[in-house]
C-alpha cells in the first residue's frame, strides 16, 4: 500500500529538500534554486492527482475511465509563471550584486546596517 503512493513518497522528499535549500541557505541564487526544486515538487503533486490508472486522454471517442486534463493545463501554466518568477528573481540578485558587491544575505544585511 505504502510503496503504491511512490509518486507522493518523491514529491514530499523533493519539498523538504527545497525548503530545506531555501532556509538554510545565505546564497540568494541557491534560495531560487530551492525555490524551483520546491515548486516543481508541487507540480509532480498536482499532476499526479490528476493521473488516474487505466485512464486515458479524453480527446475522441467514448471512454468509461480517462484523466483529467485539467491538472496538465493548470501546470503548464504554472511552469510558465514559474520560469518568468524565476528569471525576474535572478535579474534582481544581478542588480544586487551590482549594488553591494555580494549576493549573500548576511553581508547585504550588514552592509545595510553600516549605512
Amino acid at each position: 500500500m505504502i510503496l503504491g503512493l511512490y509518486n507522493y513518497w518523491i514529491v514530499i522528499v523533493l519539498m523538504m529538500i527545497g525548503f530545506y535549500i531555501v532556509m538554510s541557505r545565505g546564497n540568494l541564487i541557491r534560495k531560487v534554486i530551492g525555490l524551483s526544486v520546491f515548486q516543481n515538487s508541487v507540480f509532480l503533486l498536482y499532476l499526479s492527482m490528476g493521473k488516474v490508472r487505466g485512464g486515458t486522454a479524453p480527446i475522441l471517442g467514448d471512454f468509461k475511465v480517462y484523466s483529467h486534463p485539467l491538472p496538465s493545463v493548470l501546470i503548464l501554466t504554472a511552469i510558465v509563471v514559474g520560469v518568468a518568477t524565476s528569471a525576474v528573481a535572478l535579474a534582481v540578485i544581478v542588480r544586487i550584486r551590482e549594488a553591494y558587491g555580494t549576493i549573500e544575505e548576511d553581508e547585504i544585511e550588514e552592509q545595510d546596517a553600516a549605512t
